[in-house]
């Protein structure tokens, strides 16, 4: 009976001291599974030898295959990538930092043998800095009230999908992704496993705190059109207060006649209003930069070489 093959996507960017690392942890856990396996990594356009060394592991093991990218597209083009890549029955995305444990994945795979599409991996915060962890505990109790999808804090991109919930994910080809919403858009019954969080032990973050700030915006937006209407039903009401107040303002030059306007009055007015009229065009303008972006048709990513044989790609 063949075995079930199960494919590892790992999108890789200046992760040079890792790559060995990672194959070698992936090695040593199937080793005891009954898969056969391959591994994807997706070189998201690293100025550093992760190239160098995914392709001396493809040279020198046939699991390993990879797809490098002419310059840095971003994380979500490089997970796209990897999943079309992909020939796994199971699909399991992790990172190349060795914060997602490879000792997880047999608890991934017992999930999709029981039956499971969607097996996801959610960390505690046991040993992250408390600033931190207060910021994404607010962060995702802040987003869930506004998105049309649930997320949870602690549950990121290391998880398996099966391949009707990866078919699934690849029908969503919209060029603003983030995939965090999709996992959960698609639906699907899903299985938990929690493990311990784990520092990374070499090289440092790539995501700076303005790209964490872009990536939540990224989230809030993607998935609901609430801001938008937030933004209306604001403007209804400052038109409501403002027709009071100017309604006031007329009895009142009724009663007492004309009288010197105020400079409070007009300059809070004035700010007040324009403040409220900057933050609309901001938020108008983030639906309308996605739409524009959307109607370019662009690819999500560009090759510069693979040993994944594949006819096209996009």
């Amino acid at each position: 009976m063949e075995k079930l093959l199960v494919s590892v996507v790992i999108p890789a960017f200046n992760e040079g001291e890792n790559i060995e690392l990672v194959h070698e942890a992936l090695q040593n856990e199937f080793a005891g599974l009954s898969y056969s396996w391959e591994v994807v990594f997706v070189n998201d356009g690293s100025s550093d030898d992760s190239l160098k060394n995914i392709r001396t592991l493809a040279n020198t093991y046939p699991e390993v295959k990879y797809v490098s990218f002419t310059r840095n597209f971003g994380k979500e083009a490089a997970l796209f990538a990897g999943l079309e890549s992909a020939r796994g029955e199971a699909v399991v995305i992790m990172d190349a930092d060795l914060q997602h444990p490879p000792a997880l994945i047999p608890d991934l795979l017992e999930g999709y043998e029981e039956g499971y599409q969607q097996v996801v991996a959610k960390r505690n915060r046991v040993g992250e800095a408390k600033s931190r962890s207060f910021l994404s505990s607010l962060y995702y109790k802040t987003v869930n009230r506004l998105i049309q999808v649930d997320l949870h804090d602690g549950e990121g991109d290391f998880r398996l999908l099966g391949r009707q919930a990866l078919e699934a994910i690849l029908t969503l080809s919209e060029g603003n992704r983030f995939s965090k919403g999709l996992f959960s858009w698609i639906g699907f019954e899903q299985k938990t496993v929690h493990f311990d969080n784990v520092e990374r032990q070499n090289g440092h973050s790539q995501w700076s705190l303005k790209q964490l700030l872009e990536y939540g915006i990224e989230g809030i937006v993607s998935f609901n059109q609430r801001p938008l209407r937030f933004v209306m039903y604001t403007g209804l009401l400052i038109m409501a207060l403002s027709l009071l107040y100017i309604s006031f303002i007329f009895v009142m030059t009724l009663i007492r006649g004309v009288e010197e306007p105020g400079y409070f009055t007009i300059i809070s007015s004035v700010l007040f209003l324009g403040g409220v009229q900057l933050v609309s065009l901001g938020v108008i303008g983030e639906y309308v930069g996605r739409i524009y972006m959307e109607t370019k048709k662009r690819p999500h990513y560009l090759v510069q070489e693979s040993n994944v044989e594949r006819d096209t790609y996009e």
